[in-house]
């Protein structure tokens, strides 16, 4: 294994979207995952967020179940759970008797509503977090409903991030104290921290709460999405001045006075109108020619298909192949550390409760005694 995380182990009891997602985070960078999942749960080697960790199968209704991985938790440095609040306290493994058992223990929980509030114990997705935080009513086109932003917002950039970030920070602090502590990671707490600057540009008056009628939101006729001859879009962000004078200029509209006051946003919705006649005069591909690489901020709309072959990504290895699957490359990136490539899900097979014990508990002997004794 490699990567900045090599050395950390990491229980990850096996759920659905963003705690699979941080714990493929942990894997990425060369943290050893183990996944706790129920007896006859199936590996598919097409779960890109199963990638690059063993997996224990564990009845954790059994007797002897509890017991079995609170020997392991002994010998970890955290816990993943994304249960309803109460879940892991009646199976016997909330933070109280695993901390017992591990001081240091960095137990990382992750839900939609938190472990706490008059919506704690309510079933939920993505889009119900992020619709309380105000993020889902921003998104969207003006005179439209909102638009769910895929499960961007809530489960992976609200959550399993905020989540992998909070594990993170608990670690750093540990090293300090000897002690490891709970991590409370929720959905909509997260979905708000993400919206800070445009609550910043709210309470400075830069903000409406119109969707599609502010700077980012697409009611910019310079920051917006834009069909093409052939059907496919282009997107266009040319916020400061130099950059908008250059799409103008390479859009053959430099000389048109309606063009001038960038920021009158009266004047917005006219000009979109405007800009979508421009664009419809030529093919994605010729617009590529004209702004692709330029100040222009212009970039090509691709598909899925699509993206893992444009030339910048592939000069990058921003996309690698896995078994014959296309899987987006560990990101960010370590100029001494890299990760290496993820091995695909189920790659490494089914670990032993036994051996996996024994080698984590040699593994805790071999480290340093102000790690191996809290």
């Amino acid at each position: 294994m490699a990567g900045p995380l090599q050395g950390l182990r990491v229980i990850e009891m096996a759920g659905i979207g963003p705690g699979p997602f941080c714990a493929m985070l942990f894997a990425d960078m060369g943290a050893e995952v183990i996944r706790i999942t129920r007896p006859g749960t199936p590996i598919d080697p097409n779960d890109i967020l199963a990638r690059g960790r063993s997996t224990l199968s564990v009845d954790l209704r059994a007797e002897g179940s509890t017991q079995q991985v609170l020997d392991i938790v002994a010998s970890a440095d955290v816990l993943i759970e994304g249960f309803r609040p109460g879940v892991m306290e009646r199976l016997g493994l909330g933070p109280a008797p695993c901390q017992a058992r591990n001081p240091r223990l960095v137990y990382g929980r992750m839900t939609g509503w938190g472990q706490h509030g008059p919506l704690a114990q309510a079933a939920g997705h993505d889009i119900n977090y992020i619709a309380i935080s105000g993020a889902l009513h921003a998104i969207g086109r003006a005179n439209e409903g909102p638009v769910p932003p895929l499960n961007y917002v809530g489960d992976f950039g609200g959550g399993a991030m905020l989540l992998a970030f909070g594990v993170l920070s608990a670690l750093y602090e540990s090293q300090r104290s000897g002690r490891g502590q709970v991590v409370d990671a929720a959905m909509t707490d997260g979905a708000a921290l993400l919206s800070a600057m445009l609550y910043g540009f709210k309470a400075a008056g830069q903000w409406s709460n119109q969707r599609g009628e502010n700077l980012l939101d697409g009611g910019a006729h310079f920051y917006d999405t834009y069909a093409c001859a052939d059907g496919k879009y282009v997107a266009v962000g040319a916020l400061e001045p130099q950059f908008y004078a250059l799409l103008r200029e390479r859009c053959g509209i430099a000389d048109d006075p309606a063009f001038d006051a960038q920021m009158d946003t009266a004047r917005w919705p006219l000009l979109k109108l405007r800009m979508a006649d421009v664009f419809r005069t030529r093919t994605r591909d010729e617009w590529c020619v004209l702004l692709e690489g330029s100040d222009a901020c212009f970039a090509p709309v691709l598909d899925w298909d699509e993206a893992p072959l444009h030339a910048h990504n592939v000069a990058r290895g921003t996309f690698v192949d896995v078994d014959g699957v296309v899987h987006p490359a560990p990101a960010p990136r370590f100029s001494r550390t890299p990760p290496a490539t993820p091995l695909a899900a189920g790659a490494t097979g089914l670990e032993d409760g036994a051996a996996l014990l024994r080698r984590w508990a040699e593994a805790g002997r071999s480290c340093p005694p102000e790690r191996a004794n809290p």
